[in-house]
């Protein structure tokens, strides 16, 4: 008789005496959220999910409850929603705990359309219906600081000292040890997991760091994405350091998240051409600039996000694509059957990987299959808003207004969903005029760093 899931489970939890399982998701913040559950309670609930207040899909980073906008069926009178362990992502985090990621679904047992792994599920599907499987890799950068977190918070986030000395210039192998000590670890925990990752180096800010997550199917790598972000702040924890993902730490230095994308299908990398773009690329890349606006309300999420979109400082401002282009919002990387991919430069170190992802896929394919022509792709600096070029949107509100007004948008990722993540962007910048936010023409304020230093 073939062994269940749940015997299979109970084995796999015996053989390893894991006393207790976090099961984990991410908000539509992109915080890591979740609960440490018994093994006795985790066996119990493998096929039904374990339930969750919908507060949390429904609270800011505040701990305000979102009301007033976009009521979906999901949410009613604090309604429980279900995470359901996704089993193949089960691993031993550390002796006696293990972890597992999940996706929030109703009691009636439809998927919550607004559950980021959910929605780029939902998106990696329609692309196997298309007939491509989709690769992707991301890029993370962090701001590492000597004190410690609790430090941090006692200092408000402010005046604090970065980890490996004051001079700022990317891939420098010249640091103290405790800034090597930190990347050791994180780089040791990362293989204890078997959290696949490629590179990681010094970056061009102070103190800053970037990690390269290693090519996977697109989901697995967001999840991965998510891991090593708490990879991260656990082993800044156990050395006593703190560390940011927030977009600007300071008014001095940004951080952020790019994404790397292609297709495949029987013939292989659908995005290879000998000479240049494929035209599944071609037509891929369409989509993408075709929806750029709307989909900076994804990839800028905070109010803190938009500081960066500063001309000639190095993210992209300007709706353009090139051939290996880095000023421009999208670079395409051609002319090689392993590596002829997207690198899609927006997104803020504070973005969710998995609803950038979903957004950059579904345009992509909405593309692919309206054989959407992009236009012409820029050549030279792409970051000081050139003649004939449209700027991105540079506020959380206008980015709003920009997604609103995307119909692709809203079929590739669902009306529900645009509407109620619209709904929690007006609410941060509601609650950053009404909760005591500052000025925002007058640099970074606390109220940016208490929100979000620590969580996004």
């Amino acid at each position: 008789m073939a062994e269940t899931t749940s015997a299979r489970v109970r084995r796999w939890l015996d053989e390893r005496a894991i006393t207790s399982i976090r099961i984990e998701a991410t908000n539509l913040d992109g915080t890591f959220v979740g609960k440490s559950i018994s093994p006795k309670k985790f066996l119990s609930g493998l096929e039904t999910g374990f339930p969750f207040a919908d507060v949390v899909l429904g609270n800011d980073l505040g701990n305000f409850p979102q009301f007033g906008f976009a009521f979906p069926e999901w949410r009613g009178d604090l309604l429980d929603i279900f995470l359901r362990p996704d089993l193949s992502t089960l691993i031993e985090w550390e002796p006696g705990k293990a972890s597992v990621i999940g996706d929030f679904w109703t009691k009636t047992g439809a998927p919550v359309s607004v559950c980021p792994r959910n929605l780029l599920r939902k998106v990696e599907r329609q692309a196997a219906e298309e007939g491509y499987s989709v690769k992707a890799a991301i890029e993370i950068e962090a701001t590492l600081f000597e004190e410690s977190v609790h430090e941090a918070r006692r200092k408000g986030y402010k005046d604090l000292t970065p980890l490996g000395g004051l001079a700022g210039s990317a891939y420098v192998h010249a640091k103290s040890g405790d800034w090597w000590q930190f990347l050791d670890r994180v780089q040791h925990r990362l293989e204890e997991l078997g959290l696949e990752w490629e590179a990681c180096n010094d970056e061009a800010a102070v103190g800053q760091i970037e990690i390269n997550v290693a090519v996977a199917d697109i989901v697995t790598t967001a999840d991965n994405w998510a891991r090593t972000r708490q990879v991260v702040r656990e082993v800044a924890n156990e050395l006593g350091r703190s560390v940011t993902f927030i977009a600007k730490w300071s008014d001095a230095w940004g951080q952020a998240s790019h994404l790397n994308i292609s297709l495949a299908n029987e013939d292989g990398n659908a995005f290879f051409a000998e000479d240049g773009p494929s035209d599944v690329m071609r037509n891929f890349i369409g989509g993408v600039v075709q929806t750029m606006p709307g989909a900076t309300s994804l990839a800028l999420p905070f109010m803190t996000s938009y500081r960066r979109q500063i001309p000639l400082e190095g993210p992209p401002t300007t709706v353009t694509w090139g051939i290996d282009n880095k000023t421009t919002a999208v670079r395409a990387v051609t002319r090689h059957p392993k590596y002829s991919r997207i690198e899609y430069r927006t997104p803020g170190a504070d973005s969710n990987a998995y609803l950038v992802a979903a957004a950059v896929l579904g345009a992509g394919l909405h593309g692919v299959v309206n054989g959407v022509e992009p236009p012409a792709p820029f050549v030279g600096m792409a970051w000081c808003n050139p003649a004939a070029t449209e700027t991105l949107p540079h506020t959380i509100t206008r980015a709003a207004d920009a997604l609103a007004a995307d119909k692709a948008l809203a079929q590739v990722l669902g009306q529900e969903f645009v509407d109620y993540w619209i709904g929690t962007r007006r609410w941060e910048w509601l609650a950053f005029h009404t909760m005591g936010g500052g000025d925002p023409d007058c640099g970074i304020t606390d109220w940016e760093l208490n929100r979000y230093f620590e969580l996004v």
